[in-house]
């Protein structure tokens, strides 16, 4: 596959020659070079490949290679009899995926690695955005290999246009340029206009005369040829850059091989003990594309008898988090592109610009929520927590008119909780491993523990934390996921009824018997992410939920009596869907698996689709005219110089719109069906307030197969797991140390690393609770073949 295969080899130095148009003269080009790179070196071997090919066998462009070359070893992957664009020619053989082609080069250019020091060519068809079998761009489909390029300008009338353009179509796309060139024309003199434009860029440009008019006679023309070749493989100028491609190929790699050592003495690395770090443990990311880094290999850089240099390495934690559509996705980098030459940066006081306005207006259709009204962006999850925080500290003071110190105002929200590591998202959580050690830190607030989701040997369990059995009652088993989301039949159960119970005690204890003063209700719906993948029981969060909205005689007087059902009551509810929302546990919104509608809502992460940072804090009218008044100071006075960035907004459309359209289309209805029976029907009856979302029935489903969660979890190493959306996270059994100071989700990378399979994943663990994060792009192929190598590991 060609996940596993290398594209950058120490003895291989291998280029792809693009056309800035058809017939431009890439196979002429490409020739001369096959024979200059075999006239520089005898010893060395020189391959030619051309992927695809359309028309006569006997005008095969490897035929041609093979015709003016002795001893180049030429190849065609897949040709096409009809002389016409490989995406019509391929209709009349069955499906051509860009996969086979892409693997079919790899497994080529790894064959030509393992013979001995030597050049490959690998030429493409037509221009640069000629269409694959497919129908894509092959300047999309060959993206992976990211080989350098040789881009053969166009002579023509209009040359220099379709040069540039074609330059820019394959910057854009993350390709390094590493030569230029042309046929030198009298008449239109484009070559040098190119090379100034080139060279300006520090592009090497080679420029060399055109071939002879084909000549009537097959024999003569075959002469000539032969002559003109033989002379141009003995161009000064050719001469020239084949020494500087070398030189470049050699550098390449040299930069590589010291990127860990410099970053090891420069670098500061978030969320690192760097106790533990050294130069062996850096993965230098050389590109990455789809759900895989092309990185490499410590043991492989510093064995210089080694070939191959990168390895593809599956992104497990998704960066962070924050990759929903592939790494290097060809869309958003031009949306990111349209974007910044459109716009650049504009401020944001008091402005307004399309994509901006286009967001606001796509989140607040898509979340579907009622309560929702207004916008405010800023940059990243922690920061639009902290403008959350400060929404709602502000409405719930507008309201009580609290007569107590700032700083005894605190917030309600769940144990382990995480939001993030400016100071008052910090505040928001409580004491942990993140904070202890920070000064400012002081924990505002009171934090409930609450039961759990997981699957334990093959049964899905809501377990109540240790100790308070009594509490929540004991350990419950359920059919199917499906049937732990369903809110409704669950709500009047003994569960449901303890919940409310015990809430409704905590805050009348809270706040009438120890005088403590809260200003609002902060959650992470469904999954505490950096808690170690927390799976809170959606009934618990959604009875927290109401019962603090039905608590205003609690919290403070109040003289609330409006008309609209979506007024904050009791206090704001924050639900933090930086990490759940936007379809990373398959839904649009998370907060409709709890269906309840929080009055401020933050999201972040795939709402770029991985590519820039950006964060939008939705609130509710109320919760905004609690900051109109007449003096400036009344304002929410937050922003930063880049809010709204236009790039990101127009970034975060696009990636919203194909997140969109992936669902309407259908294209995880092979997960949903994988997961059909984990969806429990919704109830006919039930006497769950009004205010509870309708949205039950939705499919509960993961991206990762529900017979390996089930597998998985009977593994003696296995305390449990669960899997939901994109979301895998296996809890190990660890009897000596818990929470972060276990070492058992790094044990368990430890033997995947060390495991004898060419299939290599990055990942990070959570103390002992190891996960993996598909994105929403990832194939079933992928996913299954981490599944397996997971089950051999732990079984």
């Amino acid at each position: 596959m060609a996940r596993t295969a290398s594209s950058l080899w120490r003895t291989l130095k291998a280029y792809q020659i693009y056309g800035a148009n058809t017939d431009v003269g890439k196979t002429v080009m490409s020739t001369i070079l096959c024979k200059a790179f075999e006239r520089s070196d005898p010893a060395q071997n020189v391959w030619y490949l051309k992927p695809v090919s359309t028309g006569p066998l006997s005008e095969a462009d490897d035929r041609h290679i093979s015709r003016f070359t002795s001893q180049i070893k030429s190849h065609c992957l897949f040709q096409f009899d009809e002389p016409v664009s490989p995406h019509i020619a391929a209709r009349t053989r069955p499906p051509l995926s860009d996969s086979e082609i892409l693997d079919g080069v790899l497994k080529h250019l790894t064959e030509c690695s393992q013979a001995g020091p030597g050049v490959a060519l690998v030429e493409t068809a037509g221009g640069v955005h000629s269409p694959t079998p497919s129908g894509s761009s092959q300047a999309d489909l060959y993206r992976p290999l990211r080989l350098p390029i040789c881009l053969v300008t166009d002579h023509r009338l209009g040359g220099i246009s379709a040069s540039i353009s074609a330059f820019e179509s394959l910057h854009v796309r993350g390709y390094d340029l590493d030569a230029v060139l042309q046929f030198q024309d009298d008449h239109y003199q484009n070559y040098s206009y190119l090379r100034s434009y080139f060279e300006k860029k520090g592009i090497p440009t080679v420029s060399i005369p055109q071939p002879p008019k084909r000549e009537l006679n097959e024999e003569e023309d075959i002469e000539v040829m032969t002559e003109y070749y033989d002379k141009m493989a003995k161009n000064e100028g050719i001469g020239e850059l084949l020494s500087e491609l070398s030189k470049r190929h050699q550098t390449r790699i040299q930069r590589l091989e010291e990127m860990a050592s410099r970053a090891y003495s420069q670098i500061w690395y978030p969320f690192t003990q760097h106790r533990d770090v050294s130069e062996d443990t850096i993965l230098t990311i050389d590109s990455a594309s789809g759900d895989f880094f092309q990185a490499t290999d410590s043991t492989v850089t510093k064995d210089k008898n080694e070939l191959a240099l990168l390895s593809p390495t599956f992104d497990g934690s998704a960066s962070w988090w924050t990759q929903g559509l592939g790494h290097g996705n060809p869309e958003l980098s031009l949306a990111a592109a349209y974007a910044a030459g459109r716009y650049g940066h504009v401020m944001f006081a008091g402005t307004i610009h399309e994509p901006a306005l286009t967001l606001a207006e796509k989140l607040l259709k898509n979340l579907k929520n009622p309560r929702l009204g207004k916008v405010f962006y800023s940059d990243n999850g922690s920061t639009g927590m902290e403008v959350a925080t400060k929404m709602a500290l502000t409405a719930s003071l507008e309201r009580y008119k609290w007569d107590v110190p700032k700083s005894d105002v605190g917030i309600l929200g769940l144990k382990g909780s995480y939001h993030g590591d400016t100071i008052g998202a910090m505040d928001c959580s409580e004491p942990s491993t993140y904070n202890e050690k920070v000064h400012w830190y002081q924990g505002r607030g009171y934090w409930f523990d609450f039961p759990q989701v997981k699957m334990k040997d093959g049964s899905w369990v809501v377990e109540p934390p240790a100790g308070m059995e009594d509490i929540f009652g004991e350990t419950h088993v359920y059919p199917s996921l499906g049937d732990v989301f369903d809110i409704k039949s669950r709500y009047d159960s003994v569960a449901g009824q303890k919940y409310r119970k015990y809430i409704e005690e905590t805050l009348h204890r809270l706040v009438k018997k120890e005088g403590k003063t809260f200003g609002g209700l902060i959650m992470e719906p469904v999954i505490l992410g950096a808690a170690g993948m927390l799976f809170a029981d959606p009934l618990f969060q959604h009875c927290l939920v109401q019962v603090v909205r039905q608590s205003s005689h609690i919290f403070g007087p109040s003289d609330v009596n409006s008309a609209d059902i979506n007024t904050w009551t009791g206090l704001p509810v924050i639900f933090d869907e930086v990490f759940t929302g936007l379809y990373r546990l398959g839904r649009f919104s998370s907060a409709s698996f709890l269906q309840v509608h929080p009055d401020i809502s933050v999201h972040a992460k795939l709402l770029t689709g991985g590519l820039v940072p950006l964060c939008t804090t939705l609130a509710s009218d109320s919760i905004y005219d609690a900051f109109i008044g007449s003096e400036k100071r009344d304002a929410l006075l937050h922003g930063h110089s880049y809010t709204a960035h236009a790039v990101g907004c127009h970034v975060a459309n696009t990636s919203l719109n194909t997140l969109l359209e992936m669902d309407r289309s259908g294209q995880w209805q092979v997960y949903k069906e994988d997961w059909a029976d984990a969806a429990a029907a919704p109830s006919s009856s039930s006497s769950a307030p009004s205010t509870a979302s309708s949205e039950t029935g939705l499919e509960v489903w993961s991206s990762w197969s529900k017979s390996f969660i089930q597998q998985i979890s009977k593994s003696r190493d296995v305390e449990s797991v669960f899997a939901l959306g994109s979301v895998l996270a296996i809890n190990l059994h660890d009897n000596e140390r818990a929470g972060y100071n276990s070492s058992a989700a790094a044990g368990l990378q430890k033997k995947l690393l060390e495991a004898p399979t060419e299939l290599k994943f990055h990942s990070r663990g959570l103390g002992n609770v190891f996960y993996l994060m598909a994105s929403q792009t990832s194939t079933r192929e992928t996913l299954q073949s981490i599944e397996r190598l997971l089950l051999d590991v732990l079984s």
